[in-house]
C-alpha cells in the first residue's frame, strides 16, 4: 500500500448507523471502496451480532458491503487473517460499549498495528461510543467522568460519547478533571466529529460537538490534533 498520508477519522457519538448519520455516506465515498471492515469488539459481552446486523443494514442501503471480523479476545487481536483483513482495509469502524475492553484486546497488538498503519496510508478510521472514546488518549472512561490511558490514535483529544445522555454534574467533574491543553469533545448520538486529512476538523450529523479546553468552551475548528 502506498503511502498517502493520513485518510480521514471519525469520532462518532453513538447512535450508529442509523437515522441522522449522513456523514457514512461521505466517509464511504472518501474510502475510494465498497466495504466496510467492522470490529464490534467493545460489545463482546453484549450481543454483538446485532450491531454487526445494523451495520450490514446500514451499509447496503449505501451501496457497501460489510466484513465483519470476529475481535473479542486478545489472542484474536493476534490472528494472521485478521491482521491482514485490517491492514488492506479501506474504511475501519471500531464499535460497542466498553472501552476498557477495546483497549484490552487491541493495545499492543499487531491488528492495532495494521489498523494505524492503514489509516496512516489513507484509509478511513471511524470510532463510534467506545470506539471513539478508545481512539483517544487520554481517553474518558465513562463510568465514571475521569481519565485512564487511550490507545492514542489522536493524542491530546478527549470524547464523552453520547454527550446528549450525560448530567451536567457529570460533565462538569470531567471537564474539571481534563489536563492542562486537552481538547475535551462533547458528541452526541448520530453526530461525528471528523478530522479532514488536512488536519481540519468539522462537525455532521444530527447535533453539535461541544468542545472545552483549559475549562472554556471553543469551536470545533480550534482543535489541533
Amino acid at each position: 500500500m502506498t503511502a498517502t498520508g493520513p485518510g480521514p477519522l471519525a469520532l462518532v457519538g453513538g447512535g450508529e448507523w442509523s437515522e441522522g448519520c449522513t456523514f457514512d455516506t461521505a466517509l464511504l465515498a472518501a474510502s475510494g471502496g465498497e466495504d466496510v471492515v467492522v470490529l464490534p469488539t467493545g460489545s463482546a459481552y453484549e450481543f454483538p451480532q446485532g450491531l454487526v446486523d445494523r451495520a450490514t443494514a446500514w451499509f447496503a442501503d449505501l451501496g457497501a458491503r460489510v466484513r465483519a471480523l470476529d475481535v473479542y479476545m486478545r489472542p484474536d487481536a493476534f490472528d494472521p487473517d485478521h491482521v491482514e483483513a485490517v491492514r488492506s482495509a479501506r474504511f475501519i469502524y471500531l464499535a460497542g460499549a466498553s472501552p476498557m475492553h477495546l483497549r484490552s484486546v487491541l493495545k499492543d497488538s499487531p491488528l492495532f498495528d495494521a489498523m494505524v498503519a492503514a489509516w496512516q496510508s489513507g484509509a478511513v478510521l471511524a470510532g463510534t461510543s467506545a470506539g471513539a472514546d478508545v481512539l483517544c488518549d487520554p481517553m474518558v472512561d465513562t463510568r465514571g467522568g475521569a481519565f485512564t490511558v487511550g490507545l492514542g490514535v489522536v493524542p491530546g483529544v478527549s470524547v464523552m460519547p453520547r454527550y446528549d445522555q450525560w448530567s451536567p454534574e457529570k460533565v462538569h467533574r470531567t471537564v474539571s478533571l481534563a489536563p492542562p491543553g486537552l481538547f475535551l469533545l462533547g458528541i452526541p448520538n448520530a453526530t461525528a466529529a471528523i478530522r479532514s486529512a488536512d488536519g481540519s476538523w468539522r462537525c455532521e450529523g444530527v447535533s453539535e460537538v461541544a468542545v472545552h479546553r483549559d475549562g472554556v468552551a471553543v469551536p470545533l475548528d480550534a482543535v489541533r490534533a
